[in-house]
């Protein structure tokens, strides 16, 4: 009895000091935290650990910021099985590759990460200087503390809800200040209503605006140390997941969202000695979920009644209002009659209702129009998502519920009432915008010289706007690039961006943010709110390419959807200017890679066949499974993207065209594309088909397993072509020695697999176009082992530059493209 009375001292004594720091930021499987040690990140911004709360006896591990003095901890791991104070537990990783929390032999936690598969001597869990706590086994990341939060949400971290699998990331609450488990609160998101919630033991407790549209937002609101920060809010909607994610723009602060005891969630900053609270919801009343019932507005301005019936509709129970009890809400006075006898009333500044339903991107009056001629649609609202353009509009088919107004980010919301109801006494709002209306008037009247003036200007800039807008709904085709039923979605992804926000993004098209040049015009790297990154693609008024070129592109890749394309985010049509914006590919192009010595080395074998690999199921989408089959006529190493995993992405549709579904080829008196990658028959008789692609695909083949450009000065004046020499040695049966010297003296590649390729290669390289395989036997060739590859015929072999050609440009507008990767 003696020695449990010592060791409870012992504890309790050696809890009160400061913990012992390990001088790693990572555990192994030779390395483990016990109740006295802390793990400490890189940068030794955070601290991994078990720490006890006040009043307490239990233990709990949690990650927290190392460099505060109070205890803030951002993440707890065991919440639902806290260790006894008497049982010291330990951190560690385990024989199956997991970690666990043990109290005694007991596993209290662990990540419990299935079918690992692999060895425990290769596997590690490293404490980031962003407070992320990753295990990995081997390069493979295989768990993060990021992905399964408590009750803080920091930089870095996703609140998210996958519509697919059902798997929701969500914060949750304390039960209170000094016990880490889980309370009644959890805050997530509800995928199918576009909004943040904060659920109260699974009902609703506080909803936040309608996010209609996937947005970031930028608040610079502290100074810190003579500091201006920044924090960015983004809210991301895509076809599997609903996502929100925080950022700051300095390292410096430490800011945090938290959910707490009490349901409310708060955004603070450390500032010297304590957490200031920068926001904070719900505050009042009106801010909880149903606070007044259905058709009544929440009035944020501190009277004792808050709930006020909107225009058109009376106190459901006239006894119980009358004693300040809203929450049965209001009904509608005088029925609908879904013809000219209704009418919409105006109300600024509103929290919109909940349960809204995204009807997709209209023009204000088609928004106005559509909820009209629908007899059950209540209300209707937009949201200005995208520079000034496009509009995502809001209808309400149920009672309309949860509206507050005086809100800094509402909206104006649009609801359905009988003709003879009147707006004059529905809310403050209106009454001073007839005031003003008055007041303008007579104005007006006073300055009547000054009005006619004013009025001039006004139509001629409208006349002005109205003539932009034709030009530009002339060049961008929209009657031509209206989709069938079905198609909104990718149609409403395709975004408008004013010239005024290219700018921002892009520096003023700064040389110093320039990625290169081609054909069609400059190439920038531009960079959106919420740190998204693009590439600004600007058709240069000297280009040979022109407004075809740009509207082909438009129209086409704005339809095409695949891991091996790239995509097109949006454009902007303003003034002179023609601008395309796509997704950014941190390591450019292929040919950056492949043809330069100092780089090539980071393309071993199994790369160089993931390349392969991409650029045949890419082509193979284009040829037969988009839903425009498409020829896309210019397939070369410079119009091949690669992404940050070396994922390439064929890109440049400028030359494309579609092809009917039982169209076999066509023909054309004006051949486009670039020398050495066409096809015989496409550059000497302006005939192309899917055939044409097959070919260019041999050549970028046999210059990814070689890695020497097919027309440069990699050969002899016998051999000038990379088809040549490969036909050569291949008839020689010298096939292995095409493969590229460093992957040889790296002994990174297959040379059977190698070899294959190149077979491959020059079968598409064919010069008869017949005997040239699909893209879809292609794709069998290359992804099955056991496939028979035939052997291939002699290739067509490109005219030489040095006897037919006597300039750097061909007669039929062959380009000689040269572009800087990007």
């Amino acid at each position: 009895m003696a020695w449990q009375w010592l060791w409870c001292l012992v504890f309790i004594l050696s809890s009160s000091l400061l913990p012992l720091s390990t001088s790693d930021h990572s555990i192994t499987i030779t390395k483990s935290i016990s109740f006295n040690q802390t793990l400490i990140s890189e940068g030794a911004k955070f601290a991994l650990g078990f720490f006890t709360p006040n009043n307490s006896t239990s233990t709990y591990l949690g990650i927290w910021y190392n460099t505060i003095p109070k205890l803030t901890t951002i993440w707890v791991a065991n919440r639902e099985s806290p260790a006894p104070k008497n049982s010291p537990p330990v951190f560690r990783l385990s024989e199956d590759g997991n970690l666990v929390v043990l109290s005694g032999r007991k596993v209290i936690w662990t990540t419990n990460v299935l079918g690992i598969g692999l060895s425990i001597h290769s596997a590690n869990a490293v404490l980031f200087d962003d407070g992320n706590l990753v295990l990995r086994h081997g390069e493979q990341e295989v768990w993060r503390s990021f992905d399964h939060p408590t009750d803080t949400f920091i930089s870095g971290m996703k609140i998210s809800s996958n519509r697919k699998t059902g798997k929701k990331m969500l914060l949750t609450s304390w039960v209170n200040d000094e016990d880490p488990r889980p309370g009644v609160f959890s805050l997530g998101i509800d995928p199918n209503r576009y909004q943040l919630y904060i659920w109260k033991e699974n009902k609703p407790y506080w909803r936040s605006n309608v996010y209609a549209a996937s947005f970031s937002y930028a608040s610079g609101f502290v100074k810190y140390y003579e500091q201006v920060f920044s924090a960015y809010l983004s809210f991301t909607i895509d076809d599997d997941e609903v996502y929100a994610e925080y950022s700051t723009s300095s390292n410096l602060v430490k800011t945090r969202f938290t959910l707490d005891p009490s349901g409310q969630i708060q955004l603070t900053v450390w500032v010297k000695t304590t957490w200031l609270v920068l926001f904070q919801s719900p505050l009042v009343k009106c801010d909880l979920y149903i606070y007044c019932g259905p058709y009544t507005s929440c009035q944020k301005d501190g009277s004792i009644s808050p709930c006020k019936c909107l225009t058109g509709f009376d106190p459901k129970s006239p006894k119980e209002w009358s004693s300040g009890n809203g929450t049965g809400g209001c009904v509608r006075n005088k029925p609908l009659r879904c013809d000219t006898g209704d009418k919409f009333i105006k109300y600024e500044g509103m929290k919109l209702p909940d349960f809204a339903v995204n009807t997709g991107n209209k023009t204000v009056i088609d928004c106005e129009t559509e909820c009209f001629k629908n007899c059950s649609c209540l209300a209707y609202a937009y949201e200005n998502v995208t520079y000034e353009v496009t509009i995502v509009c809001l209808n309400w088919f149920r009672e309309l519920v949860d509206i507050s107004t005086n809100s800094s980010t509402g909206h104006d919301l649009f609801v359905r009432v009988h003709n003879s109801e009147t707006a004059y006494d529905s809310q403050e709002h209106t009454s001073i915008h007839i005031r003003k209306q008055w007041i303008a008037f007579a104005v007006a009247i006073v300055s009547i010289g000054l009005l006619l003036i004013s009025i001039f200007g006004y139509l001629w800039r409208c006349k002005r706007l109205i003539r932009k807008e034709r030009i530009k709904k002339e060049l961008l085709g929209f009657d031509s690039m209206s989709t069938a039923p079905g198609d909104a979605h990718n149609n409403a992804e395709l975004v408008s961006f004013s010239l005024k926000s290219v700018l921002a993004a892009t520096g003023s098209f700064s040389a110093k943010n320039m990625l290169g040049e081609g054909g069609f015009g400059p190439v920038y790297k531009g960079s959106l709110p919420g740190n998204r990154q693009l590439a600004v693609k600007r058709l240069s008024t000297r280009s040979s390419q022109g407004r075809e070129e740009f509207m082909n592109e438009l129209k086409l890749i704005a339809k095409l959807q695949h891991t091996n394309l790239v995509r097109l985010l949006g454009c902007c049509v303003e003034e002179d200017e023609k601008i395309l914006m796509y997704e950014y590919m941190p390591n450019r192009s292929l040919d950056k890679f492949l043809f330069d010595p100092t780089l090539s080395v980071h393309l071993d074998g199994s790369t160089r066949f993931k390349i392969i690999e991409g650029i045949a199921q890419g082509l193979l989408y284009l040829h037969k499974y988009s839903r425009l089959r498409v020829i896309h006529r210019d397939l070369k190493a410079s119009n091949v993207l690669l992404d940050e995993t070396m994922t390439p992405k064929i890109s440049d549709f400028g030359l494309a065209r579609i092809f009917g579904m039982n169209q076999i080829e066509d023909k054309t008196s004006r051949v486009v594309g670039t020398y050495g990658y066409m096809a015989p028959e496409y550059a000497l008789h302006g005939r192309f088909s899917e055939k044409s692609d097959v070919f260019s695909f041999g050549i970028l083949l046999l210059e990814i397993v070689t890695g020497k450009r097919n027309t440069g000065s990699d050969f002899t004046e016998d051999a000038l072509t990379v088809t040549e020499w490969a036909w050569e040695n291949w008839m020689e049966g010298r096939g292995v020695e095409l493969i590229d010297p460093s992957m040889r003296k790296r002994d990174t590649c297959n040379p059977v697999h190698a070899v294959k390729c190149i077979n491959i290669g020059l079968l598409c390289a064919q010069e008869i176009m017949d005997e040239r395989p699909t893209m879809s036997e292609v794709v069998v060739m290359l992804s099955n082992e056991t496939a028979t590859v035939p052997l291939p015929k002699k290739p067509a072999f490109t005219i030489h530059k040095r006897s037919q050609m006597s300039s750097n440009y061909s007669n039929n507008e062959v380009t000689m493209t040269i572009v800087e990767p990007r």
